[in-house]
């Protein structure tokens, strides 16, 4: 599991070493570099499984970052980006090099320097590295097929697979993650079927719902229908049941069939759901992180985070020491620990405090009247 992420020249940063966790919250001001971290571990994988030296910036995983001279940080004084990860155990790490080519127009970067054997997590096969990105798909009436071998196929960097992999899983056309683990169960359903459990969790998380999901008939695609949890009435569209269930689908199924080792990389959780479903999904990635998957978040939302610190404090799924928050601001990069009561050990200005400065202008207000 990653423990140290260390970028160099790619950016906004000139040097950033990040401290990483089972879970690792990235919050904080828009363009301060969040997804720029998610970014770079990005490129470090597609150096690691790319068969050839060129890494391109834009298509794979949805990335569409320009040119190679828009990446590279504005105060670099050579044209190479560095990328580094260490565990506990490998202090040393594993170094992913990249040159700048020096055409004006290149939409590549070329990687002149990647480890002997891959890194943990971000080397790990397809089924086993997931990264949903923030602009996932919409209510869809039917959704794309993978042509990966089966047991490969994750949910999509936009949740496109999402209906394939579990219409794979209820007609047991795969070897591997069938089932969910048991660490992983909701806890008032005993079944292991990943349909089912996603249902379950669904329910709770977003709203009561029924899913089902299988391949379309005659054309290359799948589809995924909702219905009234415990009916066997009509089922109904994508479209009418909003914005919140597609959105956040994905990442419950995604962390339902992950296992120990995987590394699970997820931007805006909380794109369209309630505050309340919000701090339930936080607190359900915290399970996914507690069971041994390695989860890197980057969220505005401090219902998240909120919902994560429950999680060590309330529900004890994850360990304290397994978590870490970092808050970017036009600073810099602050880290923030967690204690076993769920509280931080310090709180910077600007971190998830707007409620409190409007409440503040409010009672203000109402003063002056």
């Amino acid at each position: 599991m990653i423990h140290e992420l260390e970028i160099k020249r790619f950016k906004c940063f000139g040097h950033v070493d990040l401290p990483m966790r089972p879970l690792t919250i990235l919050t904080g001001l828009n363009g301060g570099g969040k997804s720029t971290v998610l970014q770079a571990l990005l490129l470090a994988r597609l150096a690691d499984t790319s068969p050839q030296r060129t890494v391109r910036l834009n298509g794979p995983y949805g990335l569409a970052l320009g040119t190679a001279t828009e990446v590279l940080h504005q105060a670099a004084t050579e044209s190479a980006i560095s990328i580094r990860v260490a565990t506990r155990e490998q202090t040393r790490g594993w170094a992913y090099e990249f040159a700048v080519p020096e055409e004006p127009e290149a939409l590549h970067l070329t990687a002149t320097s990647t480890p002997d054997t891959p890194a943990p997590g971000i080397g790990n096969p397809p089924a086993a590295f997931t990264y949903l990105c923030a602009e996932r798909l919409g209510p869809r009436d039917a959704l794309s097929l993978s042509a990966e071998e089966p047991d490969e196929i994750g949910v999509g960097t936009q949740g496109e697979y999402t209906a394939q992999v579990l219409a794979l899983r209820d007609t047991r056309m795969v070897s591997a993650r069938r089932s969910v683990r048991a660490d992983l169960l909701h806890p008032d359903l005993d079944s292991p079927l990943p349909r089912l459990q996603a249902e379950a969790w669904a329910s709770e998380i977003i709203r009561p719902v029924g899913i089902l999901a299988q391949h379309a008939p005659g054309i290359l695609a799948s589809t995924i229908r909702f219905r009234e949890k415990d009916s066997y009435g009509e089922t109904i569209r994508p479209a009418n049941t909003g914005f919140g269930v597609s959105y956040a689908l994905p990442i419950i199924v995604a962390g339902l069939l992950s296992m120990p080792g995987d590394l699970l990389l997820v931007e805006n959780p909380e794109a369209h759901l309630h505050p309340a479903g919000q701090s339930r999904l936080g607190n359900f990635l915290a399970r996914v992180a507690g069971s041994g998957v390695q989860v890197v978040l980057e969220t505005h939302s401090d219902h998240v985070l909120n919902g994560a610190r429950l999680a060590v404090a309330q529900d004890q799924l994850l360990a304290s020491e397994d978590v870490i928050v970092h808050y970017f601001d036009d600073s810099g990069v602050q880290s923030i620990e967690v204690n076993e009561q769920g509280e931080l050990d310090h709180w910077p200005g600007g971190f998830f405090d707007q409620i409190e400065t409007d409440l503040g202008r409010l009672a203000r207000a109402r003063r002056r009247r």
